[in-house]
């Protein structure tokens, strides 16, 4: 994805400005007609309607096995040393950990129509998961912000938008929610913007330990101290629907996608990037080196790279599709959601979520565990 550049739903859908691929020589092999398929995906990426789209289409079944985060799509391949799946999800930013692995393999682009997708996304497979320069390993899939949530009846932000210091505000404690380590992160870059922190530190953190270790050692003390206003930490979907629903959160740092949701079917929540950018991510499609059922993984990829079952499955989960013209097939809910969400300059101040080396990864913890068990 790019940012910090002038774009809109339209120009990300087309990737504007990306560097163009070669296009492959798609072919649709024979595609499989029966057979089962096993899916290690994010808990809401596959509506029943795609799914019994896809097994309709198609004769084959989908074994779904839903997970909340990337730590338990590597942890799991780890254990089985990549069997027991034909396709597992990992976000885009997590090449550099996967690569070591040895635990996925690469497409035959033959099989896949890229130019079904936006050119940029499709890049960062060609590019950042071609391991040893044998292929990609990844294919776009789908696509999302990280901002904030609330409850429109309960809570509204000063300003235009609101800000990732909105979760840690004494306004709101004891009201409030996020995901750990990126709730820590958001919590950075609030602190930049407030001038409590240096600007440029959170991405200066990716580059090396010392400087990560620096930087993040100053945001957990001011998290720790802010822990009591914190009401919940969820870890998927259900339990970001369910904290706004259910549990008591006024505001909270989410994905887009569940609060959206809420929203589409009428619940007074609405989602929005936060002053400080919304942080991008493309979730992805790839193979692990113990996929059995091969012809069906290029079967799926051909269904989910159709316009009309990614353009209504949008409108289900209420992330973003990277397949161009997708959302040709969303309703209106779809398109007005988009637009409140990111107005103005939003699209343009997204922040790209930085690729994570294992160190940073495995470094991110230790402070991670720290603020939890505080």
């Amino acid at each position: 994805m790019t940012a910090k550049s002038t774009v809109t739903r339209r120009s990300i859908l087309k990737g504007a400005g990306a560097a163009a691929l070669a296009a492959p020589l798609y072919s649709k092999s024979a595609l499989a007609s029966s057979g089962e398929i096993n899916i290690l995906m994010w808990s809401d990426y596959l509506p029943p309607e795609f799914i019994s789209g896809f097994e309709g289409k198609t004769g084959i079944k989908v074994n779904y096995t839903g997970i909340g985060s990337n730590e338990e799509i590597i942890n799991k391949m780890k254990a089985t040393k990549g069997q027991g799946f034909d396709i597992v999800s990992p976000t885009n930013n997590r090449s550099l950990q996967w690569g070591p692995l040895e635990l996925l393999k690469p497409f035959d682009l033959n099989k896949v129509n890229l130019d079904a997708v936006n050119p940029a996304m499709a890049k960062i497979g060609t590019d950042a998961w071609n391991f040893d320069n044998s292929g990609a390993h990844w294919l776009p899939h789908i696509w999302g912000t990280e901002g904030i949530a609330y409850r429109t009846d309960k809570w509204l932000p000063s300003g235009d938008a609101p800000s990732y210091g909105d979760v840690w505000s004494e306004e709101n404690a004891g009201k409030t929610m996020g995901r750990a380590h990126s709730m820590m992160l958001g919590a950075g870059l609030y602190m930049e913007a407030s001038g409590e922190m240096e600007p440029g530190s959170i991405w200066a953190a990716y580059n090396d330990e010392e400087t990560m270790r620096k930087v993040w050692g100053q945001v957990t003390d001011w998290c720790v101290a802010r822990k009591n206003r914190i009401k919940l930490i969820w870890n998927d979907a259900d339990s970001q629907k369910n904290g706004l629903l259910n549990e008591g959160v006024v505001v909270g740092q989410t994905w887009d996608g569940p609060p959206l949701a809420l929203k589409s079917a009428g619940e007074p929540v609405h989602y929005q990037a936060p002053v400080e950018g919304a942080m991008a991510w493309v979730d992805g499609i790839s193979m692990p080196v113990g996929a059995k059922n091969e012809e069906q993984v290029y079967a799926f990829i051909d269904y989910a790279y159709e316009q009309e079952p990614a353009g209504n499955a949008i409108d289900s989960h209420g992330y973003n599709s990277p397949v161009l013209k997708a959302d040709d097939y969303s309703g209106d809910v779809y398109k007005k959601n988009f637009a409140e969400a990111y107005p103005g300059n939003s699209l343009a101040n997204l922040n790209p979520w930085p690729a994570e080396a294992p160190w940073y990864a495995d470094v991110r913890t230790e402070f991670v565990n720290k603020f939890k068990s505080a």
